[in-house]
């Protein structure tokens, strides 16, 4: 599929560039549509357009790099999992169906011309407490959603990083065993 092909995760938001209520919707609802084991659905997002209160939350806890860019794009949304159903009782395969679930986000936001790049730099401590959640729900990653910006808004460092030649491991060498 085209949409697999041409996603990418550029660093380069348009800063300008808002979503309206309900505009993300569609990449959410890509989300709950998602795969998981047992259907158990384990995952729960923190959605943040720029400009709010919670978006100014969720960008102080990013790490490094993450902060000189991620604040240009439209929304933040925080990708947690939920490791424990309310019994208690642990739900192992519960980041990996919130992969399933972020990556189908991914995929429809590409298909609606959205960009996304997921973070794993981030203070997960900090998003816990900020967002009051409970042991159950561990956040795993953040993924910043917008429209592509220009690559000459970015510090150099970045702006290199963000102009390389996109580059993928080839496929022979990451199956491991074939049969």
């Amino acid at each position: 599929m085209d949409t697999l092909a041409e996603r990418w995760s550029p660093r380069a938001f348009d800063a300008q560039h808002t979503f309206p209520e309900g505009a993300l919707r569609g990449v959410l609802e890509a989300a709950r549509w998602a795969p998981s084991a047992n259907n158990t659905q384990p995952w729960r997002f923190i959605v943040a357009r720029r400009g709010g209160e919670t978006f100014a939350t969720i960008a102080a806890t990013l790490a490094g790099f993450n902060q000189a860019w991620a604040g240009s794009a439209a929304a933040l949304i925080v990708n947690v999992a939920e490791v424990a159903d309310a019994e208690g009782n642990a739900r192992p395969w519960a980041e990996y169906d919130l992969g399933q679930a972020v990556a189908h986000l991914s995929v429809q936001a590409t298909a609606e011309g959205f960009h996304v790049h997921q973070m794993g730099g981030f203070d997960r401590a900090a998003i816990s407490a900020a967002f009051e959640l409970d042991e159950r729900l561990v956040p795993i990653s953040i993924t910043a959603i917008g429209e592509l910006g220009s690559a000459d808004a970015l510090p150099e460092v970045l702006r290199e990083r963000e102009l390389a030649p996109r580059e993928r491991i080839e496929l022979d060498d990451l199956v491991l065993v074939r049969g």
